[in-house]
């Protein structure tokens, strides 16, 4: 097991593609949207409700990036199943004594420590975001980076087991991500301070139901949280969603890699 994680963890550190955008990606976000959209974030007047959040948009912004950047890292670290399938490494490595649930648990840490370490490149650019992070803050980040980090590992081996080749895969991928991204609250509020009724007054009611029912929003709202002690929706909410599908995930995923 260790070995096929510090092989998988190797291969991303050796891909100079991956490091580049793990850090131009949040730089991008923060300095061109965060800082070029900030001055519209505040003051806006909706007839009786005026939507006014105690954060720059910057700020608002910060924990959302971090979540792209491990959407990015977890779906596309698929990408190697299809290359190990495809190359014979995995048919090699599937005779092996060791337990298939354990292979993939291997490849899925893999791919989690790798976009763990993506989303904590972030966290060195707190300071330029004007928040202040205790190590327990930290700590807790990391922990809940890591536990969004398996479960995307996962569905993305998901994917890759039903995509049989890279640009197939490259398309479906960017064709997910970006949706699911921008319906998720993280670049614009669902204020809660809104009831339903006022929200789809503010916003189209497909989009509130889209934010909603979507995964990524409750990942995000649980990191702005820890980070900046904002909650759009209940707290437990987001960690317990993230654990199982995490849960549910990995169990699809081991099931569709014994059909490999």
């Amino acid at each position: 097991m260790y070995g096929i994680w510090l092989r998988e963890v190797v291969r991303a550190l050796r891909d100079r593609g991956q490091i580049i955008g793990g850090v131009s990606r949040p730089l991008i976000w923060l300095l061109v949207l965060g800082i070029g959209l900030n001055p519209y974030f505040r003051g806006e007047v909706y007839g009786e409700v005026r939507v006014v959040l105690p954060y720059t948009y910057v700020q608002f912004l910060f924990p959302a990036v971090i979540v792209l950047n491990i959407m990015y890292t977890s779906i596309l670290f698929a990408v190697s199943v299809i290359w190990d399938r495809q190359f014979g490494f995995l048919r090699e490595i599937l005779v092996s004594p060791l337990p298939t649930p354990l292979i993939l648990l291997a490849k899925i840490l893999g791919g989690s420590t790798i976009a763990t370490v993506h989303g904590s490149i972030v966290l060195i650019l707190a300071r330029f975001a004007d928040i202040s992070l205790m190590p327990g803050q930290i700590a807790l980040a990391l922990l809940a980076m890591f536990c969004l980090s398996f479960t995307l590992t996962a569905f993305g081996v998901i994917l890759a087991n039903r995509v049989r080749n890279f640009e197939g895969f490259g398309v479906f991928s960017n064709t997910l991500i970006l949706p699911l991204y921008f319906t998720s609250s993280s670049v614009f509020p669902l204020d809660p301070s809104l009831s339903r009724t006022q929200s789809i007054i503010v916003y189209p009611e497909w989009l509130v139901a889209a934010m909603r029912i979507n995964p990524i929003t409750y990942a995000v709202d649980f990191l702005r949280g820890i980070l900046i002690g904002f909650n759009q929706f209940p707290a437990h909410i987001g960690p317990t969603l993230i654990l199982l599908l995490g849960l549910v995930f990995f169990q699809v995923a081991l099931f569709e890699f014994r059909r490999t």
